[in-house]
């Protein structure tokens, strides 16, 4: 990972760099693997880097997942193993921390990444060794039949599913729209989808800045978006990237003149600066913990998260973490094992309710169809504890219509 605030844009040549190297082990059979021994599941994800506040919270909950299913016994009398490794937020490293946990550790399947780049880094690895991979990072590239295979599942959110539910929460026609993006994979996936999401709804794109990524200083973006005289911007980037934007747009004066709103809102980049720079912001999520009142499995996750982090809170990305594991250990339970076609059979035809509801994985993609919330930041008067960060405004449920077709995605039908 650089240090500088201005890395390249990541192309899909960059995201597959890393792969050369190991061609020839690609090609290798693989070792077969006794019935009674451990079930291991790899889990790469960026320790190191601007999303590692994320990225420990998916161990966190990942770790959960995997005690709660091994104090029950593990699957078919076999213990569960997390296998936890640093992609660094790099391509490179992530393919090969992934090859090293198929040859050298023998992983069953893997789980993890939060980079929409480096995931499909690790996606290549795994379906040119027939691999279960669970994607917990937010893509629309990897839902398309380029980089699909039957091992290929998505666990997350995507970009259409969340810019979708925030547009119909604070785009109405006419709206006048400006955007501030991060010039990499992530940052291009989400503005397309705010900007189909504004063409049907009849909202006005007035422009787009692109900054690099890890930028520190957005002071020069704020009087060019200010004087495009929007309604709305949307700042689609992640981490500290979203952090820092929002609150030089706050010092900048931006609140005043516009709404600021947010493809993904982040539980902790909202921590990391306090109530008054966040206030008013809208976000799509994958979870709040706040949706306990609401949903009898988010309560029984933050309970046990509680149980077993001293009282904490589970945050959003935790959540993908807890749920892309324990989809996985539930299909392998209903397969009765780790045999990989059994799996994902199963996978394909699991019904599962963790976090916050019904969810399945759809057969063509291998999507997982769920809700979205959207969420408001509260001002610091409104909190009833330091803890109740977030307004919920809309828990879109769950379907398929929420999706790009299977027809669009390149998939037969």
């Amino acid at each position: 990972m650089r240090k500088s605030g201005s890395i390249p844009k990541i192309s899909r040549r960059t995201a597959l760099a890393g792969l050369s190297a190991s061609a020839a082990l690609l090609a290798m059979p693989r070792l077969g693997r006794a019935a009674d021994e451990t079930i291991r599941i790899g889990f790469p994800t960026p320790l190191t880097g601007p999303f590692a506040a994320e990225a420990r919270d998916q161990v966190k909950c990942a770790e959960l997942a995997v005690k709660l299913v091994n104090d029950k016994g593990g699957i078919g009398g076999r213990k569960v193993e997390l296998l936890v490794r640093d992609d660094k937020l790099n391509a490179g490293e992530a393919a090969t921390r992934t090859l090293e946990l198929i040859e050298k550790d023998k992983v069953h399947a893997v789980v993890g990444a939060l980079s929409s780049a480096v995931q499909l880094a690790v996606n290549e690895v795994t379906r040119a060794r027939g691999v279960i991979y669970v994607s917990i990072s937010q893509s629309d590239t990897i839902n398309e039949a380029k980089d699909f295979s039957k091992y290929t599942f998505h666990e997350a959110l995507n970009p259409h599913m969340t810019t979708a539910a925030v547009a119909r929460q604070t785009l109405k026609k006419g709206t006048k729209v400006a955007h501030l993006v991060a010039d990499y994979a992530y940052g291009h996936e989400m503005l397309r989808g705010f900007k189909r999401a504004q063409a049907a709804i009849g909202a006005d794109n007035v422009g787009e800045i692109l900054h690099p990524f890890g930028a520190a200083d957005y002071s020069t973006f704020m009087p060019r978006l200010m004087s495009m005289r929007p309604d709305v911007l949307c700042i689609s980037n992640f981490g500290r990237d979203q952090a820092n934007a929002i609150k030089q747009a706050v010092d900048f004066g931006v609140k005043q003149q516009m709404k600021i709103v947010v493809p993904v809102i982040l539980h902790n980049q909202r921590l990391a600066v306090g109530p008054d720079v966040f206030e008013g912001v809208v976000g799509g999520a994958n979870y709040y913990w706040g949706l306990e009142t609401q949903s009898k499995s988010a309560a029984s996750f933050n309970a046990a998260f509680k149980a077993a982090n001293g009282g904490a809170i589970p945050t959003d990305y935790g959540a993908y973490g807890y749920s892309g594991v324990g989809s996985l250990l539930a299909a392998m339970q209903a397969a009765g094992g780790t045999d990989t076609d059994k799996v994902v059979d199963a996978l394909e035809k699991l019904q599962y309710d963790l976090t916050k509801g019904p969810q399945h994985y759809r057969k063509c993609d291998h999507q997982s169809v769920q809700s979205v919330l959207v969420l408001e930041s509260k001002k610091k008067s409104a909190m009833a504890s330091e803890n109740d960060l977030f307004a919920i405004l809309a828990n879109d449920t769950g379907s398929d219509d929420m999706l790009r077709s299977c027809s669009e995605l390149g998939h037969a039908t």
